[in-house]
């Protein structure tokens, strides 16, 4: 359902001075350092999603200023974490998992230096991303890539130094999926809404047994009461206990959390 609430954001139409503001705005409200180029790029490759989901479901949010909201400063606030973490890091290889329509892992790479792989399962929605970073002119530090995360991490061992996932599915599940990407001391960082006790409790044990530590859990409110965001930061300490990945289907079929 729309979260619009006026007659100016509920136009469909893309209103790219206001949207520009408002990245202005919200820029300086979380502190995220962005400049006028790197907005103008947010915009272009909403514009480019919006428009392609008109013949493919890569989000059922259809309304431009509650995609801007949803998906656009959605992924910017893994900027948060990331740049506290980037201080002290020079490596930037960055694993978005269930990319969907290109977030967080487009905007993070439109702000930052990142080399980003979109990883989903749907090869349409991949074919649409890699349409979008060649438009974006991004192709040099974004790949796309079709796969399911459990035949990916085969390949991809120990190669990545953040994995980010939004939505995508609970958080001892996520932890599962990252631990096989992870290098020593790199860093999962999920985006949630709101985790229930049983989930939180389930990460724990799940992430002991995958040698993760939960180092930071931070907390943001979207605008316009657009919803409660909570990023649970992870990091890579020890050896998993267990070979990962498993067979395909079974983090969620049988969660670790059970074993």
């Amino acid at each position: 359902m729309s979260k619009s609430t006026n007659t100016e954001l509920e136009s469909v139409t893309f209103n790219e001075k206001m949207f520009a503001a408002k990245l202005s705005e919200w820029s300086d409200e979380f502190e995220l350092s962005l400049t006028a180029d790197q907005i103008n790029l947010l915009l272009t490759d909403l514009k480019l999603m919006l428009e392609k989901n008109r013949i493919l479901n890569l989000t059922s949010i259809r309304e431009p200023y509650d995609a801007l909201v949803l998906h656009i400063l959605d992924s910017l606030l893994f900027l948060k974490p990331l740049d506290k973490l980037c201080e002290s890091k020079r490596a930037s290889t960055l694993l978005d998992m269930g990319t969907g329509g290109g977030f967080p892992g487009i905007p993070l790479a439109c702000t930052r230096p990142y080399e980003v792989t979109l990883l989903d399962s749907v090869g349409k929605k991949v074919a649409a991303c890699s349409e979008f970073v060649d438009s974006l002119g991004l192709s040099n530090r974004i790949s796309c890539a079709h796969s399911r995360l459990e035949d990916f991490a085969i390949g991809n061992t120990h190669s990545f130094n953040f994995v980010v996932a939004r939505a995508l599915s609970s958080l001892d599940v996520l932890i599962e999926y990252a631990t096989p990407f992870l290098s020593k001391g790199g860093f999962l960082i999920c985006g949630k809404g709101n985790p229930s006790g049983d989930e939180l409790d389930n990460a724990v044990s799940t992430a002991n047994i995958c040698g993760l530590q939960l180092v930071s859990r931070e907390t943001y409110e979207l605008p316009a009461d657009y919803g409660h965001r909570e990023f649970y930061i992870y990091r890579k300490v020890a050896a998993s206990e267990v070979k990962l990945p498993r067979k395909t289907g079974e983090a969620k079929r049988n969660p670790l959390s059970n074993i």
